[in-house]
């Protein structure tokens, strides 16, 4: 059996955790693409560290077969920019497989075509399926497109794309998984919340192998995660109060930046008052 090859370097979310094993893989795949693939299916993970998306870090990229698939789960508003971000992080990954210097050669140098999937997890009403272009950022329309790049965006919250959930138990087990906690959110704090919907689910033979597996873990990736949230806003507001501009994109992302390696608010006035 093949084995799947994960960069250990990228800071795991529960999402990449649950999804880097290869069965899980394989069947949210298929379920996503329609197609079925054997468990004999080569997969290879080449998910890049830390690189691009601000506080969106739990994002899967791998190779399967001739294509080369960026998954990401996003929690918070799908941002208009995502097919821009998905250009670069594209460039990045064939920065990664190719050997530059083989750039210079003759020979046509063949890589795996590339899809974007977004797989969207937030609390704001969003429909079923929605494309985002790259097209859609040019500044001129013409006739003439030469350049394009579609992210494809699905609704994973319970009781949308119900048919792909079907297919994958393993998604429709962490909808369901995410959504207890979610519940647990209306009469409890976070961690507690956590805590429950781990024994809820467990109850229910829900994720079991896996919840049993990394419970702790579970616990402290989703607290890291669906707190950053909270210290983003925090954080931005301390830099309103303290007179920064926050309201140019390359502030806001610096900002973002910062928050993510830990820096404080007086720290991070300072680094951009310079």
């Amino acid at each position: 059996m093949t084995e799947v090859k994960t960069n250990r370097n990228h800071k795991d979310s529960v999402f990449t955790r649950l999804f880097s094993e290869k069965s899980n893989l394989l069947e949210l795949y298929s379920a996503i693409s329609g197609k079925s693939y054997p468990e004999s299916t080569k997969i290879e993970i080449v998910t890049l560290s830390d690189v691009l998306y601000m506080n969106q870090i739990n994002d899967i990229a791998f190779v399967l077969e001739d294509r080369l698939i960026v998954l990401i789960e996003h929690q918070s508003s799908v941002n208009n920019n995502m097919p821009l971000r998905m250009l670069r992080y594209l460039s990045a990954e064939y920065d990664m497989i190719v050997d530059r210097k083989n750039l210079y050669k003759q020979k046509r140098i063949m890589v795996p075509s590339p899809e974007f999937i977004v797989l969207y997890n937030g609390d704001k009403k969003f429909p079923d399926y929605k494309e985002l272009k790259l097209s859609d950022s040019f500044k001129s329309k013409t006739p003439d497109l030469y350049l394009e790049l579609v992210v494809r965006i699905y609704n994973i919250n319970k009781g949308h794309n119900a048919d792909m959930a079907v297919k994958s138990p393993i998604l429709s087990g962490y909808e369901e998984f995410i959504a207890e906690i979610k519940d647990n959110l209306k009469s409890m704090e976070l961690r507690e919340a956590i805590k429950l919907a781990v024994k809820t689910c467990v109850s229910k033979n829900i994720l079991v192998s896996f919840l049993e597996r990394h419970s702790s873990e579970v616990e402290n990736m989703i607290f890291g995660e669906w707190n950053i949230d909270e210290a983003i806003a925090v954080r931005c507001e301390e830099a309103r109060e303290d007179g920064i501009d926050i309201g140019r994109e390359e502030n806001r992302n610096e900002i973002l930046d910062l928050i993510k390696k830990g820096y404080t608010a007086a720290d991070i006035e300072k680094h951009l008052r310079g």
